[in-house]
């Protein structure tokens, strides 16, 4: 399940750099060369992190990660600010601004992967790529792969990503709005019965083996999953 992280720099190089490393390292990388540009993609498509030159035409760093952590369905999204600016009291300004992380330039490719890592593990646990598993069932995410008892389960990407969610966080019960922002992002048009219609897709694919029973419905309240009701 591929993060997807925008980049919001104005030098087209570092710009490339990024996203060619962004790539390779199994993110989907999202461009922008301005914060204006950043503001509207970020209207349709909800990053899961922000990766923010300081110094932008128009409209600079500091003043978009303010407006960001303004807004409520963009305020929790983890930004790590670029700049060239690397004293002291610039820094406290990013910090204090609502940045997470602060990577002065120039930088290396690797460590703005690594904090990038750093961030969404503790951030969104489930967008990392480590393999999750439950009993006898695993789920790659780089692999994009579904085994029980190693043999491979064909199952849809958006059931994937929410029976990733799922595993990633067990005996949680999340409530279908929950699932709808964290798999598709709270600016999407879908409603609460495309959910079960999902739900009910995951079951299909694990019933054979009998791990459609790990998925429990609360009544009232929405979904979990559990390995106490395969016994």
């Amino acid at each position: 399940m591929a993060a997807n992280i925008l980049i919001v720099e104005d030098e087209n190089a570092i710009l490339e750099l990024i996203a060619l490393n962004l790539h390779q390292s199994g993110f989907n990388p999202l461009r922008a060369i301005s914060a204006e540009i950043a503001d509207s993609l970020v209207k349709n498509t909800l990053p899961d992190l922000i990766v923010l030159d300081w110094m932008l035409p128009g409209m600079d760093g500091i003043t978009f990660a303010k407006r960001l952590r303004a807004n409520s369905d963009t305020k929790k999204i983890p930004i790590i600010m670029l700049t060239a600016k690397s004293e002291e009291d610039n820094k406290i300004l990013g910090l204090n601004s609502g940045i997470d992380d602060y990577l002065t330039k120039p930088f290396s490719p690797k460590e703005l992967i690594a904090r990038i890592n750093a961030l969404l593990r503790r951030s969104s646990p489930e967008l990392t790529d480590e393999p999750v598993n439950i009993l006898d069932l695993t789920l790659d995410p780089l692999q994009h792969q579904l085994t029980i008892k190693g043999k491979l389960i064909q199952i849809g990407p958006t059931e994937f990503k929410i029976l990733h969610l799922f595993i990633k966080n067990l005996n949680k019960v999340f409530s279908r709005n929950q699932i709808m922002d964290k798999v598709w992002g709270n600016k999407s048009e879908i409603d609460d019965r495309t959910v079960d219609v999902h739900i009910k897709r995951i079951r299909a694919c694990l019933a054979n083996d009998g791990y459609d029973k790990i998925i429990r419905t609360i009544r009232g309240e929405g979904y979990s999953v559990s390995e106490k009701h395969l016994s």
